[in-house]
């Protein structure tokens, strides 16, 4: 069996109404991925925010015939040309399979592993976390993932309270309850991202410890430590309801930030907590603090 494979690449408020078109037209499937390789990190509260550029791809029997579903496209887009745009054949097994070989187990710091499911964990004596590519983002490859993971790697945080506030797919809860961690609040104010948690938790046995909740639902609690790979304008706005939510000496691990932004977070922060250390990667910083007495 052949496939016909229609991806387009269109601006964010456009995405949904592509999507739907594609459905209408008969795809299998649809899915979409950052146009420019963007990542996507927590907008602003109230808001869901896309890739700027965002390719969406429909795949369709092999035996459909491509300028039917391009005219399909034009006419309901109202579009005099359609945007940038790929056709492709493929055959059964290449549009299974060929996608899978560029998803890799990672390893972050000394102990922490990330493997997509279809990999049998290769080291029995190291922290190993089940997890997909998917909507909700947040596998690790972004250097923002990497420098909590490798935080998180880094201490013992044995019997913490832990938030993970700008939880995505729910990566940084599942780790640090596999690292020892006794609970972890997953906030987030989609609730794609929660649902992604929950199954992630599910899938990684380890869902009874991790509460995915909206931010107006978390209850007055004292983590040990909380983590956040957001952007730098949530954090500023939020600063003083995180200062609210650690224990005097717990820790704060921000990331999402960027290294020209680490100054206007800095002076944000000093009310409340004094900082520990600055790590840079590529153009990305991850401060760490301590909540203030």
């Amino acid at each position: 069996m052949s496939w016909l494979k229609i991806s387009l690449m269109v601006a964010s408020e456009k995405v949904q109404l592509t999507c739907d078109i594609l459905t209408e037209a008969g795809a299998k499937t649809v899915s979409m991925q950052g146009g420019n390789d963007e990542a996507v990190y927590e907008p602003p509260p109230g808001a869901t925010t896309l890739w700027a550029r965002t390719r969406v791809t429909g795949l369709f029997d092999g035996s459909t015939d491509s300028d039917t579903i391009l005219e399909f496209l034009q006419t309901t887009l109202k579009q005099s040309c359609l945007p940038d745009y790929q056709i492709e054949r493929l055959e059964d097994e290449d549009w299974q399979y060929k996608w899978m070989e560029d998803i890799r187990p990672q390893c972050f710091g000394d102990r922490l592993w990330v493997y997509p499911s279809w990999y049998t964990p290769m080291h029995e004596d190291t922290i190993n976390i089940i997890l997909d590519p998917g909507l909700a983002f947040g596998t690790g490859t972004h250097p923002t993932t990497s420098l909590c993971l490798e935080w998180l790697d880094q201490h013992d945080i044995n019997g913490w309270e832990v938030i993970d506030y700008g939880c995505g797919s729910g990566i940084l809860s599942i780790a640090a309850i596999k690292l020892g961690a006794a609970h972890a609040w997953a906030i987030d104010i989609d609730p794609q991202a929660l649902q992604a948690t929950e199954q992630n938790a599910s899938k990684n046995l380890v869902a009874r410890f991790i509460s995915p909740l909206l931010p107006n639902d978390l209850p007055t609690v004292k983590a040990d430590c909380l983590i956040a790979n957001i952007l730098a304008n949530p954090i500023l706005e939020l600063a003083p309801g995180f200062a609210d939510l650690v224990s005097v000496g717990g820790h704060i691990v921000l990331s999402g930030i960027l290294n020209n932004q680490t100054d206007s977070v800095l002076a944000g922060l000093e009310q409340f907590f004094d900082t520990d250390a600055i790590v840079q990667r590529e153009e990305w910083v991850r401060i760490e603090a301590r909540r203030k007495a």
